[in-house]
């Protein structure tokens, strides 16, 4: 259960926004300093993708290994796909019913925060292109999950010092 929630017998998984930072560091650079659109960067990973694994399947066929493919690994489970469903269903509704509470004008004080938020937004769009500000944002997000797993292996630990220490004392 410790491994599912990121932490592992003590370590703090960091792998995983490590990936997602780095990955996030190539798109931003491809779109926003080379100026090339989404459809080019796409374009220009399936190359790579496609030369890669013609590269390798070169290779492993002159050292006479056979890599088994299975296509149960590629497909996403009927679970898996109602839950990403259900995820995107569950923000837009909460953020439509959020608008339509502040667009009613029944709660003035969530009607201005919305109203100083999209004003930030539209600031920050002036100021910065959007993926400068798509970047950033995935930037802290990043830290976050850092900052999280970090917490959370930092007060796991604490717990299970503190219940192994109460049942040895106990026995």
């Amino acid at each position: 259960m410790e491994a599912a929630a990121g932490v592992s017998e003590g370590r703090v998984e960091f792998g995983r926004p490590a990936v997602v930072l780095i990955c996030a560091s190539l798109v931003y650079y491809h779109c926003a300093y080379r100026d090339s659109s989404l459809l080019s960067l796409i374009s220009d990973v399936l190359i790579v993708l496609i030369c890669s694994l013609a590269i390798l399947g070169m290779l492993f066929r002159q050292m006479n290994i056979s890599v088994p493919v299975d296509p149960l690994e590629w497909q996403l489970s009927q679970d898996t796909a109602s839950n990403i469903a259900a995820c995107l269903a569950n923000t837009i509704g909460a953020a439509e019913s959020v608008l339509r509470v502040a667009a009613a004008g029944h709660d003035k004080r969530l009607f201005f925060k919305v109203i100083a938020i999209l004003y930030t937004i539209s600031v920050l769009g002036r100021v910065a292109s959007g993926a400068t500000i798509a970047y950033a944002g995935l930037c802290l997000f990043c830290l976050y999950i850092f900052a999280q797993n970090s917490l959370f292996a930092k007060f796991a630990l604490k717990a299970r010092r503190e219940s192994a220490g109460g049942t040895q004392e106990s026995s």
